[in-house]
């Protein structure tokens, strides 16, 4: 036997129904203290200083790569030179 129950409601409704608390007002405050964080470490970095604080670990991290690629096919030129 199969019941289907369709409840039409918005989620107001529903969390009030259930008993849930309403976190819009403490959502709505966490958000505008992220964006107010957000938009001052923004204002705070010009674009040299991005690039020097994204860019070096993904460069360190293409050249290990391209290292260890060779190194596994053997064109790491150590063995050509002997």
């Amino acid at each position: 036997m199969k019941i289907k129950l369709d409840v039409d409601c918005t989620p107001e409704e529903a969390r009030s129904f259930l008993g849930l608390p309403d976190v819009k007002p403490l959502q709505d405050a966490m958000m505008k203290e992220i964006e107010e964080r957000m938009r001052a470490n923004l204002q705070a970095m010009d674009p040299e200083t991005m690039l020097k604080t994204w860019l070096p670990a993904g460069i360190q991290g293409w050249e290990q790569l391209q290292k260890m690629f060779w190194s596994q096919l053997g064109g790491d030129g150590a063995k050509e030179k002997k």
